[in-house]
């Protein structure tokens, strides 16, 4: 079989910063990259929760593929569905993919009080919200009602990140450490059911998946342009051409947590 030439950085730089980064799909890194999922299988199990809720929210949707996954896979859909997204593009492609499933999208920055009646889902989930807002959460939910979410852990995918910023400080490995997390959503008036945390491998193949990585989840390098950082980009280009594959590990909790009556 003949063996293909390598592809030139510059050739697989234009293709990474060329791909869209709508929506929360990740199929174009089929062959570029590869990420161990949790065990829990987190949309599988939403569904589950789905089919027994009566009214269901689910927070920052990204473009919606997660609880489209959810509500098909679902034994029988909730009475009412709603989603929250922020970001106008994702909102526009949500709509269209979550609208046939009778869910209303309703465009809400991430960062600001959620545009609901006190106690009106007895459900809520969210894939990676940014950060969560426990106030908010508990105060739409229910009494007796469920949060059920998948969150990014702490120190995530900081191999890739640190190689392009340099050590981080100690005090970003607390940053979203479930610990934390737990006591936010206790003091907001969550009992929590369930909490669990893993560590999971991830492999990047070529620097096209490194780029469209870091143009699509944005705030892993904030600033990131593949003009400020070339250098670094070149320099782990000739680090996967000369070593394999770049590993680095991202990490997962799961959180079950159960609104208090009393609250």
């Amino acid at each position: 079989m003949p063996q293909h030439p390598p592809r030139s950085f510059d050739d697989l730089v234009a293709e990474g910063a060329a791909v869209p980064t709508e929506g929360w799909d990740f199929s174009w890194f089929e062959g570029r990259a590869t990420e161990q999922r949790p065990s829990w299988g987190y949309a599988v199990s939403l569904a589950g929760r789905l089919a027994e809720a009566t009214a269901a929210l689910d927070i920052q949707t990204g473009g919606g593929e997660v609880l489209d996954f959810a509500l098909g896979r679902a034994a029988k859909a909730p009475a009412l569905t709603a989603a929250t997204e922020g970001w106008p593009p994702n909102v526009a492609k949500a709509t269209a993919l979550l609208r046939p499933r009778g869910t209303v999208v309703v465009a809400a920055p991430e960062d600001a009080a959620l545009p609901f009646a006190d106690g009106a889902f007895d459900l809520v989930g969210s894939r990676h919200p940014v950060t969560p807002n426990w106030p908010e959460i508990t105060r739409v939910l229910e009494p007796g009602g469920t949060y059920f979410a998948q969150h990014v852990g702490p120190r995530s995918v900081f191999e890739l990140v640190e190689h392009f910023l340099g050590p981080l400080p100690a005090e970003q490995s607390t940053v979203r450490h479930p610990d934390h997390e737990r006591a936010g959503a206790e003091a907001a008036g969550l009992e929590i059911v369930t909490l669990r945390a893993e560590r999971l491998r991830i492999e990047f193949y070529d620097i096209a998946a490194v780029v469209h990585f870091l143009r699509k989840v944005i705030w892993m390098v904030p600033d990131f342009t593949v003009e400020a950082y070339e250098d670094r980009l070149r320099a782990l280009h000739d680090r996967i051409g000369a070593e394999g594959p770049f590993v680095a590990h991202s990490t997962r909790h799961l959180f079950e947590a159960r609104k208090l009556h009393h609250r």
